[in-house]
């Protein structure tokens, strides 16, 4: 039996202590859940953990998804996860979304910047927006309303698309180089590639467990949001020099939205 106060379980206590933090940090930060304790602390423990973002993905995904087991017509049962959806996430990385939207639509490096910038919404931000809700919506129907697609299926593909989405936020932090000084540098200056190893390792807990004829589907949703952030992280060097906190929030929702059409595709065509 060790020593309780010996140095290794004094570390042991603080990684723990450490974790919990991270997870608070994350859970703050990524999500519009109520969390009691130090925030600086917690945020600072977080953005040293980008492991924390399919965990918090992963409680969303379970939250939001269980919306397909529910006794509804499926327009019901899509609505009620879309609404799931952004009462735990707010609208903070839809915003994002808006603002990288009206960033492409400007014509060079330095108005992509001031279109950041902005607060206000453009024709690229609302064009954003619509269509990327409009491809989550037509995505939770054919999760809701596929014949051959059974609830704990849908739930399954739910969840892998949420950790995938946010396995997506880890991915650009670890590997993405900050636009500029801002929240968004705050996580990418701290992190490197190594960082993303726990972050996958963490990720595939979503498909731990899942029956063989599942498993095409569950992980064509997990892997959606990681190929959406790669795609982000080079085409915003273009564009804006690197990551910002707006990148992230786009990543998180275009990840899922294309991980919900991909899991839906791979189920259809297994």
């Amino acid at each position: 039996m060790s020593d309780p106060e010996s140095p290794s379980a004094d570390r042991s206590g603080g990684s723990i202590r450490s974790s919990i933090h991270a997870l608070s940090g994350a859970i703050a930060f990524l999500t519009r859940i109520p969390v009691p304790g130090p925030a600086e602390a917690d945020f600072e423990a977080f953005r040293r953990s980008p492991w924390a973002m399919p965990i918090v993905g992963a409680v969303v995904g379970a939250i939001a998804g269980a919306a397909f087991f529910l006794p509804l017509p499926w327009p019901t049962v899509v609505a009620v996860y879309l609404l799931a959806v952004y009462l735990l996430t707010g609208v903070t990385h839809a915003d994002g979304l808006a603002d990288l939207g009206d960033a492409i639509a400007a014509h060079d490096p330095e108005r992509r910047r001031e279109a950041l910038r902005d607060a206000g919404v453009g024709v690229g931000g609302v064009l954003a927006l619509v269509v990327t809700l409009f491809a989550l919506a037509f995505g939770a129907a054919g999760l809701a309303s596929t014949p051959s697609m059974i609830a704990p299926v849908a739930f399954r593909i739910a969840l892998a698309a949420e950790i995938g989405a946010k396995l997506g936020m880890a991915t650009l932090v670890c590997l993405g180089t900050a636009a500029h000084e801002g929240l968004g540098s705050r996580l990418i200056d701290v992190s490197g590639k190594r960082a993303l190893v726990p972050s996958g390792v963490v990720a595939l807990f979503a498909v731990v467990g899942v029956p063989s004829d599942v498993l095409p589907a569950a992980f064509a949703a997990l892997l959606a949001g990681p190929v959406v952030a790669v795609v982000l992280l080079v085409r915003t060097r273009s564009w804006l020099g690197g990551v910002s906190g707006d990148v992230l929030g786009a990543a998180n929702e275009l990840g899922r939205a294309l991980a919900i059409h991909a899991g839906v595709i791979a189920w259809t065509i297994a």
